[in-house]
């Protein structure tokens, strides 16, 4: 792996982690499509690329939510009377769908998966404030809602935040517990992603055993290589949550998603 592979992924990591505390994203839809572009550079074929980028974003996102988790904790933004009931139907919804994206090819995961940027990407444009809940929520809804964003979250390898926080603004929970609760629950997505990734890739060895450094669906030096600056700058994203002009920023935020998904979508069709 040459420098500019290492200086890729070093700033690959600081963008995501800065991301991960500032918008209660975990960093998916700008690692997954970045991901595949280097591994293509790479030479991995091309029926390989989604797999590994899928799993490699969602190890990836293990440390940084974390940190985004911590430092939200710290300012006592997390609800987490919510994340204790939420984890359960993300966890059970993400590890599930895991096993379902081991039997899709890499160009239906990619069409998915730039689909889904795009309307993230629309969304990041609305203005909408529609609070129409009072912040209590019926069980049964949380469990199927979790359920679904767990699945979606498997299947983009995403933290969930773009599930999670209008869902949680639309059913009233002020929009700065929402983004730090969000940020609670891409830990515990990210948990049972990885693991899920892991285990279908070995399941299916012959489409990694002849890349170097992969364990499963996961490339270990871009965990690395991403996780450790990212751990370092997502506290410094949740400290600009409270600064900067949120809505500005997700509209930045959505030109690049759309950017990044129109390009890895070219690459697979």
């Amino acid at each position: 792996m040459g420098v500019e592979l290492i200086i890729a992924f070093v700033l690959l990591g600081i963008v995501v982690g800065i991301m991960a505390g500032l918008l209660g994203i975990g960093g998916g839809g700008i690692v997954v499509p970045v991901l595949a572009s280097i591994f293509i550079y790479q030479g991995i074929p091309k029926g390989s690329v989604m797999h590994l980028a899928l799993g490699t974003s969602m190890a990836c996102i293990i440390l940084t939510s974390f940190s985004s988790m911590r430092s939200h904790h710290k300012n006592g933004a997390v609800n987490w009377s919510l994340v204790k009931i939420m984890a359960v139907g993300m966890v059970v919804g993400t590890f599930s769908a895991t096993f379902l994206t081991a039997y899709l090819g890499a160009k239906a995961l990619a069409i998915f998966f730039a689909l889904f940027m795009a309307y993230v990407s629309i969304k990041m444009f609305s203005n909408q404030k529609s609070q129409t809940g009072s912040g209590d929520i019926n069980r049964t809804e949380l469990t199927l809602v979790t359920l679904g964003i767990g699945a979606i979250s498997a299947l983009v390898s995403i933290g969930g935040g773009s599930l999670t926080v209008p869902y949680l603004t639309w059913r009233g929970i002020n929009i700065k517990s929402a983004i730090a609760t969000s940020a609670a629950l891409g830990f515990f997505i990210a948990i049972a992603g990885t693991l899920g990734y892991l285990i279908n890739g070995e399941l299916n060895t012959t489409s990694t055993e002849f890349i170097a450094y992969t364990w499963g669906y996961i490339y270990l030096p871009a965990v690395l290589l991403v996780s450790i600056p990212s751990y370092f700058t997502a506290p410094l994203g949740a400290k600009l949550t409270q600064r900067l002009p949120i809505s500005m920023l997700k509209k930045i935020f959505g030109v690049l998603l759309m950017a990044l998904s129109l390009k890895m979508f070219i690459s697979f069709i």
